[in-house]
């Protein structure tokens, strides 16, 4: 998670929304990435679809079975479905997405072997968003 953190802490130094994800395989990281909409101009590019776009480029394959995604907030449904069908197998986020978090609208939208954990690093990762939002507001 603190890896995720510093993707995050990256993407708020480029006024991104403070996102950060990496993908773990056996202890390495095979992707990373962080918020990039503005830059790129494109509603997708969230945190975690690059750092599922690297994880699977690295892997030279789709799915991601044997994979934990960390990613600093909840998942949105977007990308919820993205890790359905990248079939990963866990994902650890820390803080909550009381707005427009994947368990406020489908928490099926995982796939059904995925597990989660939530809360880790909760606080950090929610200061990194208070302090975007606040500076925007």
């Amino acid at each position: 998670m603190r890896e995720a953190l510093r993707e995050a802490a990256a993407a708020l130094g480029e006024g991104e929304v403070p996102i950060g994800a990496v993908v773990a395989a056996r202890g390495r990281i095979i992707g990373r990435g962080h918020n990039m909409t503005e830059r790129l101009h494109d509603p997708t590019a969230h945190a975690e679809m690059i750092a599922l776009t690297a994880a699977t480029e690295a892997l030279g394959g789709k799915y991601l079975t044997d994979c934990t995604l960390y990613v600093t907030v909840e998942p949105c449904p977007m990308c919820a479905a993205a890790l359905c069908w990248a079939q990963v197998s866990r994902i650890v986020y820390g803080a909550p997405d009381p707005k427009r978090g994947y368990s406020l609208y489908s928490p099926s939208l995982l796939h059904p072997k995925t597990q989660t954990t939530s809360g880790v690093l909760s606080e950090e990762c929610g200061r990194l968003m208070l302090q975007f939002f606040k500076e925007k507001r």
